[in-house]
């Protein structure tokens, strides 16, 4: 009778496994959902190095708009042709590895099968909380050292990647506090979260701040008819404070379909619409407590969260090739070991804005807001 000997798989049988850990982890990452391969994404994955003088690298390549005015009637083009402004920026790559070791063969009782699937299960869902909260940080520009609540990382390994260097704070054009707009105050105050100033998001908040970026030449991301749509990032108690916003709530009853299946105040998505920006929750979006220290930041004044405000390239991912699965045993076989390693990298693009004349974030605004009334 043929017989499977599992402590020795082939090369091929690793690749499937690696694949199938590659499958899941993207499945159950966040950040999954706004990744492409191109200029009109969120999130721009770049799967291939490109050869240059100083060797392999992850290249992004920003393209901007022309902002001459052209030549009219019959004058003379040639000579006096527009340049296309490029900024090319690297994406430094690194791995990032986990494993999983059994205490030993009595101790586990369980076939060697099943602590592959589990291990490929567990494994994958790190993989993926792990690539969201770089992504997070990097967006928000809190560096590895710390977490996404401001506290020091008991570990240091993120803050080892080669690619922790890349990450900056806010551009100054790009940073701002939600005050709460009225007729005669300022909607946006001081990038400041030891303000107690700061008021919980609402629905104008959304329509002025998707005016503010595209006066900052932050670029949408194109859609149907050419519609340009963008992506906001709140907490979950942050959306909550949102979806009890008093307009919010007259605009959801007035222009929402009634049916209980169609009406999003039924459905309780976090997938809202606002004036083409889409409204999204998720846990690993940048919160802070009231008298807790944030690092880099400051004490807040208030509980709140950093709202991240995303347009088209908010952010560069470079996604090289499937993960490593390695299996390894120890004491004589007793002990069974798996390893998974990802090649990545994370980049928040900048560019010369003409807006600002400056060096600004290319695709992200961050706004502090409020988390209770």
């Amino acid at each position: 009778m043929a017989q499977t000997n599992f402590a020795k798989l082939t090369t091929e049988q690793k690749t499937v496994w690696s694949r199938d850990l590659w499958k899941i982890a993207r499945n159950n990452a966040f950040l999954s959902r706004f990744l492409g391969t191109g200029a009109n994404s969120m999130v721009q994955r770049i799967t291939e190095l490109t050869e240059s003088e100083k060797g392999a690298r992850a290249v992004l390549t920003l393209l901007t708009d022309l902002t001459g005015d052209g030549i009219s009637g019959d004058n003379q083009m040639e000579g006096r042709e527009e340049e296309i402004k490029a900024y090319d920026r690297v994406v430094v790559i690194d791995q990032l590895r986990n494993a999983n070791r059994t205490t030993g063969k009595m101790a586990d009782q369980r076939s060697i099968v099943n602590f592959r699937e589990q291990s490929r299960d567990q494994l994958a869902y790190w993989l993926a909380d792990r690539m969201d909260q770089l992504a997070f940080q990097t967006l928000a520009g809190i560096g590895y050292g710390f977490d996404l609540k401001g506290a020091a990382r008991a570990s240091g390994t993120f803050s080892n990647l080669d690619f922790a260097a890349s990450v900056n704070a806010p551009s100054a054009a790009r940073r701002f506090n939600w005050e709460g707009a009225s007729a005669a105050a300022a909607a946006f105050g001081t990038y400041d979260i030891t303000e107690a100033t700061m008021q919980p998001p609402t629905w104008k908040l959304i329509v002025q701040i998707k005016a503010e970026a595209k006066d900052r030449y932050i670029r949408g991301i194109r859609g149907k008819g050419g519609e340009e749509v963008y992506h906001v990032f709140l907490s979950p108690k942050a959306m909550a404070m949102l979806k009890l916003d008093a307009d919010y709530l007259a605009a959801a009853r007035s222009a929402l379909p009634r049916s209980k299946q169609g009406n999003e105040l039924w459905q309780g998505t976090d997938g809202l619409v606002i004036d083409g920006t889409m409204i999204h929750e998720y846990r690993h979006v940048p919160q802070y407590t009231a008298s807790t220290a944030f690092a880099g930041i400051g004490t807040p004044a208030v509980s709140g969260c950093q709202m991240l405000f995303c347009g088209a390239q908010a952010l560069a991912f470079a996604d090289i090739g499937n993960p490593d699965w390695t299996e390894k045993y120890f004491d004589y076989d007793n002990q069974h070991g798996i390893s998974v390693a990802k090649m990545m990298g994370f980049y928040k693009p900048t560019w010369i804005s003409p807006a600002a004349g400056a060096d600004e974030d290319f695709g992200v605004m961050v706004v502090n807001v409020k988390d209770s009334a």
